[in-house]
C-alpha cells in the first residue's frame, strides 16, 4: 500500500499519542474530519495500524530488569522451531521474540522484576524450551533508546 504525506502524519501523531481524536488529527495536518476519519479507517482496515496501546514504564510496574536472550536451537528443523516458537510466544515474561541470522537463532526480550526471578524464571522455564541449544543472557544497563514508534516513509 502506498503511504503519502497525511498518511504518514497520521500514523506519526497516532504513534506518539493513540488518544488523538479524530478532529486533532485533522486540525494538525491540516484535513477536515470526515476524510481524516477514512485515512485512519483505511489504514485500519489495511492493518497498517494493527491496534491502539498504552506505553508503560516498567520500572514502575515493577518490572525492574530487562535482559534480551540469544538462543540457538539444537535442530534447525520447521517442526522443531514451530514447538519453540509456540511454548515462548505463551511466556509473559518474554516481551518480544524474534527469528534472527547470525551465530544465534532467536532473540527474545524478557522483563523481570528482579535479577533473582529472572535465574529462576531462566533456568526453570527458559532452559527447559525444546531444543535449547546454547543461551546467553545480555542485561540492560541502561535503557538509551526505548522502542517508542516506527519511522514512517512517504512511499508514492
Amino acid at each position: 500500500m502506498k503511504i503519502d504525506r497525511s498518511d504518514a502524519k497520521i500514523l506519526d501523531l497516532l504513534q506518539k499519542d493513540a488518544r488523538k481524536t479524530n478532529q486533532e488529527l485533522a486540525d494538525t495536518i491540516g484535513m477536515s474530519a470526515s476524510p481524516c476519519w477514512r485515512r485512519v479507517k483505511r489504514l485500519e482496515d489495511d492493518q497498517i495500524i494493527r491496534g491502539y496501546g498504552v506505553l508503560l514504564d516498567r520500572k514502575k510496574i515493577g518490572l525492574g530488569v530487562m535482559v534480551f536472550i540469544r538462543v540457538s536451537i539444537d535442530s534447525h528443523s520447521e517442526l522443531e522451531a514451530k514447538k519453540f516458537e509456540e511454548q515462548v510466544s505463551q511466556l509473559d515474561n518474554v516481551v518480544a521474540c524474534y527469528s534472527i541470522g547470525g551465530d544465534a537463532d532467536f532473540l527474545l526480550q524478557v522483563v523481570s522484576p528482579d535479577l533473582d526471578t529472572y535465574a529462576e524464571f531462566s533456568m526453570s522455564i527458559i532452559r527447559r524450551l525444546p531444543g535449547i541449544k546454547e543461551m546467553q543472557s545480555m542485561f540492560v544497563l541502561k535503557e538509551i533508546k526505548p522502542f517508542l514508534s516506527f519511522p514512517v516513509q512517504v512511499n508514492q
